[in-house]
């Protein structure tokens, strides 16, 4: 038998581990006390110790990066739990349920998102990372708007879209980050949200 598939297999484990780093990097320079300010794929592969085309080999881009540090945020902070919201046969209790996996996902790692969604105000890769995940969550609730609407048997009384765009506002990062504030916990602030909405 040959070994060949072993030594791929440890090829492919290394190129996990560097990705890992390069990732863990990102979101250190996004978390320094000196801000995230430098950014860039050369930071980026200083502070991971590797060659800066070793990061555009593995993402292709700044955008390729940010939306895996993007994806790596939202596995940690539980965002897969979403398909239990859209389950839900009520959609006020899908709704409940969908503002607490935000909830919990806003506070999973509050810095780094503060820290992404700042960015995004000053440069136009992170704005385009930040914007089609914002628009996700705004597809996601635009659903359960409608499955409320349906339920109700006649239109929303501020109609669908600014309602859709009102739960948009009361569930967004920066909604979460105020409200929450220094001691707010996410067992506080959900019920909060969920009142509001």
């Amino acid at each position: 038998m040959s070994p060949r598939p072993y030594r791929l297999g440890e090829r492919q484990a290394a190129i996990d581990q560097t990705r890992a780093r390069i990732v863990e990097a990102a979101r250190a320079l996004l978390t320094a006390d000196h801000g995230p300010i430098n950014l860039t794929m050369e930071a980026v592969a200083r502070q991971a110790d590797v060659a800066r085309m070793t990061v555009y080999n593995q993402f292709g881009s700044k955008i390729g990066l940010l939306e895996v540090v993007c994806d790596t945020l939202a596995a940690n902070g539980g965002i897969h739990q979403l398909a239990r919201a859209f389950q839900k046969a009520d959609p006020l209790d899908a709704l409940d349920e969908l503002i607490r996996i935000f909830s919990e996902f806003w506070d999973a790692d509050r810095l780094t998102s503060r820290r992404l969604r700042a960015l995004a105000a000053l440069d136009e890769e992170f704005a385009q990372v930040i914007h089609a995940r914002d628009e996700r969550r705004r597809s996601g609730l635009r659903v359960i708007v409608q499955r409320l609407a349906a339920q109700q048997g006649h239109p929303l009384p501020a109609g669908t879209e600014a309602t859709v765009n009102v739960v948009f506002a009361l569930t967004s990062f920066e909604t979460f980050d105020t409200l929450a504030g220094p001691t707010r916990t996410c067992a506080e602030f959900a019920p909060l949200v969920q009142r509001l909405v």
